[in-house]
């Protein structure tokens, strides 16, 4: 009674959908939960022929990763997806694409590991890199404009300050370069925005955020919205890079991915709580989160997402670093911790964590807001403020 994702038609809700992971029964005994398949190698019958041509060496695919992909693929509206083994794995196979002499562009503020990998990367590789300021697409149509472009990266939120840009406009800009259009929605997730709605051609999210949940495994997802040369050398480049995730870990994430609806929702409710009585604490300088009508994003973010803003915000310390870093080490329920995305709240001060020429402001405070109470959130971070901020 073998039962595949097959069976469940993109029409189904996303909560459906993820409460099934897919339908993901893979054996005989009509198993909810689907078994970890940690074979390297399959047998091929006396014709020498594999069983499931898919499947013949776990560096090239394993039922584990088919099964999370295939859940993605749904979620995402797109072609087909690609698990990594890590969200850098996932997005620096985007840029293998590339050829040497070609000419990217990138926003100004966005995931610093990223941001750091690239600048030596595009040395390395003889390529050309820009960058825009994050959710202005006049600095993008700009910079785009300034020399042939290859590709165009777009993150939406903006990894920590909360930059909304307008997918469709760039989008618009890219193709109209001749360029192709890359989103990392990492700070989304396919439940709130789904780029390739917007004509994105590829979107890319560090999978040990949000889809796992738990801060417990690291992985990385790709998804196309077509099939396209580019898009099999990103595939040819998992397969012989071999930046692969783990049967188990892939396990783990599809696990993960069965609570993230209902974890997502908490979460964006305590955000918005959050926000709404930060912008009125006068410790704070100022609150980033798209949802805010105060923020400058505020109207593109409610064409493009759906159901919340995000569990994602940032807040300006009125003060310097030190004031700063004060509050991160005075909370008790926020874990001062790099990462976002888990069921527990944390707190960090990015400046510290970046490199020395990084263009977060030194009073910026990230916070991923997780399941707690939200009142046991805000009393938390008010205490913090009021002893930490003089």
């Amino acid at each position: 009674m073998s039962r595949t994702p097959a069976n469940y038609t993109p029409s189904f809700d996303p909560a459906t959908l993820l409460s099934h992971a897919g339908d993901p029964i893979l054996d005989d005994l009509g198993s909810i939960v689907p078994a970890i398949s940690p074979a390297t190698t399959f047998v091929r019958d006396a014709n020498y022929n594999l069983k499931d041509s898919q499947y013949s060496y776990l560096r090239s695919g394993t039922p584990n990763w088919r099964t999370f992909e295939t859940l993605m693929t749904r979620l995402e509206g797109g072609f087909d997806s690609r698990l990594f083994a890590s969200g850098m794995a996932a997005a620096s196979s985007v840029f293998q694409g590339l050829l040497p002499g070609d000419h990217i562009v990138i926003p100004h503020v966005m995931y610093h590991g990223l941001r750091d990998w690239l600048r030596d990367f595009t040395e390395r590789w003889r390529l050309t890199i820009s960058e825009y300021k994050a959710g202005d697409i006049g600095s993008l149509r700009s910079t785009v404009a300034a020399r042939p472009t290859a590709l165009v990266w777009v993150e939406t939120p903006a990894n920590p300050s909360m930059e909304i840009t307008d997918i469709a406009a760039a989008v618009d800009v890219a193709h109209g370069a001749g360029a192709m259009c890359a989103a990392d929605s990492t700070l989304s997730t396919p439940l709130v925005t789904r780029p390739i709605d917007f004509g994105v051609d590829f979107v890319m999210h560090s999978a040990t955020k949000y889809l796992n949940g738990h801060s417990d495994v690291l992985g990385g997802i790709v998804t196309c919205a077509r099939d396209s040369d580019w898009w099999n050398a990103i595939v040819e480049h998992r397969t012989g890079g071999g930046a692969v995730a783990g049967t188990f870990e892939a396990w783990l994430l599809v696990r993960g991915m069965r609570t993230l609806d209902v974890r997502l929702a908490r979460a964006m409710e305590n955000a918005a709580a959050l926000a709404d009585h930060l912008q009125h604490d006068d410790a704070v300088e100022a609150v980033l989160y798209p949802g805010l009508p105060s923020h400058p994003g505020h109207d593109v973010a409610c064409a493009q997402m759906r159901g919340g803003f995000g569990a994602m915000l940032s807040i300006l310390v009125r003060g310097d670093a030190d004031a700063a870093r004060r509050v991160a080490g005075a909370t008790r329920v926020f874990m001062p911790a790099t990462s976002l995305g888990g069921v527990e709240s944390l707190i960090e001060h990015r400046a510290s964590v970046e490199r020395p020429d990084s263009p977060v402001p030194k009073n910026l405070l990230r916070l991923s807001i997780g399941i707690e109470s939200a009142s046991d959130l805000i009393d938390d971070l008010t205490q913090a403020l009021r002893q930490s901020v003089r």
